[in-house]
C-alpha cells in the first residue's frame, strides 16, 4: 500500500512538473509573439477592459496591457471613463517579459491614418493649379504656406520673384494671405511659386500685345476646396 502511495505521489509530481513546464513554455511563446507584433507594427483591435490611474487596460493574448492616457488619442483625453468597453486600435510599443510589462499606443495608429489620408489628398493635387494660402512660418530657404485641408507647401526662396532676394521676409510675413501656383507634387511634398504667377502674367501680357490668345499649359483654379471636392477618403 505504501509503495502504491509513493508511486502515485511520484506520478503526480511528474505530472505537476510537466504541467508547470508547459505553462512556462506557453507563456514564453505568448511574450515572443507580442515582441514580434511590436517589431512588425501590427495594428490590434482591442476592447478597453478597465480604467486605472493614468490610462486604460486592454488584454492581448491574455496578457494585461496598458495604454497611457497620453497615447489614447491625438486629441486631449479628459475623462478616461468614457473609454471603458470602447473598441480601440493600437500598436504595441513596449514589451518587457521580465517585468510583465506591456504598453500600447492608440495614438500611433491615429497618426498613421491621418498621415495616409493627407498623402492621398496631396497626390490628388494638380500641378499648375492656382490656390490661396496663408503663410505659416518663414525659414532662411523659403516660406511654408497653408493652402487648406491640412496641406502645407513650400515657396522656395528662388520662387518668390524673378528678381533675386536674400530673405523671404522681403516678400512675405507670417499670417499673410498669398496667391500661389502649385509647381511640383512629389514624395508627399508640395512646391509652390509666386514667381510662376508673375511669369504667367507677363506671358499673358505679351500674348495680348501680339494679338494671340494666352492659354496656360496647366489647369488652373482658385480654390483647393473645388480641387478636392470629388476626392473620397
Amino acid at each position: 500500500m505504501a509503495e502504491e502511495i509513493k508511486e502515485t505521489n511520484e506520478d503526480f509530481g511528474k505530472a505537476l512538473e510537466e504541467s508547470l513546464e508547459k505553462a512556462e513554455n506557453s507563456e514564453a511563446m505568448v511574450w515572443a509573439n507580442l515582441e514580434q507584433m511590436k517589431e512588425e507594427g501590427t495594428v490590434l483591435s482591442l476592447t478597453v477592459g478597465g480604467v486605472v490611474n493614468g490610462g486604460v487596460i486592454v488584454y492581448v493574448e491574455g496578457v494585461r496591457g496598458f495604454i497611457p492616457a497620453s497615447l489614447l488619442s491625438t486629441k486631449y483625453v479628459e475623462d478616461l471613463n468614457v473609454w471603458l468597453q470602447k473598441e480601440v486600435e493600437a500598436k504595441i510599443i513596449t514589451v518587457e517579459e521580465e517585468n510583465q510589462r506591456l504598453v500600447l499606443s492608440a495614438k500611433a495608429v491615429e497618426i498613421e491614418k491621418e498621415h495616409a489620408a493627407l498623402q492621398e489628398k496631396i497626390q490628388q493635387l494638380k500641378v499648375g493649379t492656382v490656390v490661396e494660402g496663408t503663410v505659416e512660418n518663414l525659414m532662411p530657404y523659403g516660406a511654408f504656406v497653408d493652402i487648406g485641408d491640412g496641406i502645407s507647401g513650400l515657396i522656395h526662396i528662388s520662387q518668390f520673384s524673378k528678381k533675386r532676394i536674400k530673405s523671404p521676409e522681403e516678400m512675405v510675413k507670417e499670417g499673410q494671405q498669398v496667391t500661389v501656383k502649385i509647381i511640383k507634387v512629389a514624395d508627399g511634398k508640395v512646391s509652390l511659386s509666386m514667381k510662376a504667377l508673375e511669369e504667367d502674367a507677363e506671358e499673358e501680357k505679351k500674348a495680348k500685345e501680339t494679338g494671340i490668345e494666352y492659354t496656360e499649359k496647366e489647369a488652373a483654379g482658385t480654390s483647393l476646396g473645388d480641387l478636392l471636392a470629388n476626392i473620397k477618403l
